[in-house]
């Protein structure tokens, strides 16, 4: 199956309300569709005659030595769309040497969710998304969770002060996890009974600070997710960030911010690589792949696309999603005269109808 093959056989299985949750943005969607019609605005450049023969796409990130270039984003409540949940999507992940970043809205513990990752390989690098807490002991209690867990980095999120208006979601009445399912990286936290759930509000005044205490709190390398604008990525690495992570939240936030990929090549410059530049958002192909590292990302997630092949074939479907990006990436690596991943740089990613 092709990724959009994967697709059609998830919408087909889906319930329409889970299918609508996975699938939608903030308000009317603009931001969510222009992430994807982003890199059609690009072409790609090749080099010819640079010798050839095998490649390697390995990156070092964070906490994840020789890892793929294409890492799993955090996508919520995996159970929903497959029983295997997180686990099936975590052992997935690890066999095809890839990050897997779960998050605070798992449907899975961190513990089981990393636990499984190493059953199918036991050096496999899983990172665990935050959303910082209003209150500072759920957030820290949260932070040992994942490094009890064995995580190998934090990915703070924050462009969340407020949940962002899905509107199909309020259209569905979706508002609620049905009986049986639940975040379960939220249960037995400070403030709660034995066994109880603390809802995931969202941090309505996040100051820099809140970041720093978090970077000071840990021995994990802490990246930062959701960032667009080159002074807020500045700001985060003298805040002690190992990564940035420009993101828009696939377009479920804020409907009237560019597409991710259009903010990356001016983030990229501010770093000029002081700490790992990663992309999420609209990534659907492997020559996707190489124009967000050309542009200045050293890896990119993917999140709808996992989520569709968790729905339509399980463990299977997700590894099948994860080594279809791979291959087409290195075969366009290839194409591009590339032997490496820093072999695709800035002026090989083109505007389309602009000057080259």
């Amino acid at each position: 199956m092709t990724l959009r093959e994967l697709h059609d056989s998830a919408r087909k299985t889906l319930d329409p309300v889970v299918y609508d949750y996975v699938a939608g943005g903030a308000d009317e969607e603009r931001v969510l569709a222009d992430n994807e019609r982003a890199f059609d605005r690009y072409a790609l450049l090749p080099r010819v005659l640079r010798g050839g023969g095998a490649r390697d796409t390995a990156v070092d990130l964070p906490g994840a030595p020789r890892t793929a270039p294409v890492f799993v984003a955090p996508t919520a409540f995996h159970r929903l769309v497959h029983p295997g949940g997180e686990r099936a999507t975590a052992r997935a992940a690890a066999a095809e040497g890839a990050v897997l970043v779960t998050g605070t809205a798992a449907t899975t513990a961190v513990a089981d969710v990393a636990a499984a990752a190493r059953e199918a390989a036991p050096d496999a690098a899983v990172w665990f998304q935050l959303y910082p807490h209003p209150r500072a002991e759920v957030t820290a209690a949260l932070v040992r969770r994942a490094e009890d867990a064995g995580c190998t980095a934090l990915v703070v999120t924050v462009d969340s002060p407020v949940f962002g208006r899905h509107a199909r979601d309020l259209r569905n009445g979706f508002t609620d996890l049905p009986p049986g399912y639940a975040a379960e990286n939220m249960r037995d936290l400070p403030g709660a009974p034995p066994g109880g759930l603390t809802d995931i509000p969202m941090s309505s005044e996040p100051r820099w600070q809140d970041l720093a205490e978090t970077v000071r709190g840990t021995s994990l390398p802490v990246l930062v997710k959701g960032v667009l604008h080159p002074d807020d990525a500045l700001l985060a690495v003298e805040h002690g960030a190992a990564g940035v992570l420009v993101s828009n939240h696939g377009g479920r936030q804020c409907d009237a911010v560019p597409a991710a990929l259009d903010c990356l090549p001016a983030i990229a410059g501010a770093v000029a690589g002081r700490v790992p530049v990663l992309l999420d958002g609209g990534v659907r192909r492997g020559s996707d792949v190489a124009v967000a590292l050309a542009l200045g990302a050293s890896a990119v997630g993917v999140g709808r696309p996992v989520v569709w092949g968790l729905a339509a074939e399980g463990e299977a479907g997700v590894r099948r999603v994860l080594a279809t990006l791979r291959d087409e990436y290195d075969h366009t690596l290839a194409l591009c005269g590339g032997r490496r991943n820093t072999d695709l740089t800035a002026g090989m990613a083109v505007r389309k109808g602009g000057a080259w």
